[in-house]
């Protein structure tokens, strides 16, 4: 079973909204939002998709489900832009980010 409610309140609560902030964004009632977070009810796929924008994550990130399950919705944007640039430029982002995870795995292996 989808646990939504625990990411509704996870992500309300980093936004610093309260139940009633979220219902305003997402043109729903505090009692509803209440009960999403409560996983009372399962908001439809049309809700889903508003809550999901209101967090600025993607569908599949807030109920964590599917490929991209992990991946907020700045990383997706950055996925995205990164598709439309050439060939040069991209493989230099790859030898920068391959830079970093090689760093990050030594540091792993020496803590």
């Amino acid at each position: 079973m989808l646990n939504i409610g625990d990411k509704i309140i996870l992500f309300r609560k980093q936004k610093g909204w309260s139940q009633g902030d979220l219902a305003k964004k997402i043109g729903s009632s505090r009692e509803m939002v209440g009960k999403y977070e409560r996983d009372d009810n399962l908001p439809s796929i049309e809700m889903t998709l508003k809550i999901a924008k209101a967090f600025e994550v993607t569908v599949d990130f807030l109920i964590g489900e599917g490929e991209f399950a992990s991946f907020d919705k700045r990383l997706m944007d950055r996925i995205k832009a990164f598709e439309n640039l050439d060939e040069g430029t991209k493989t230099k982002i790859f030898d920068m980010i391959d830079v970093y995870i090689r760093d990050a795995k030594a540091r792993k292996a020496y803590s």
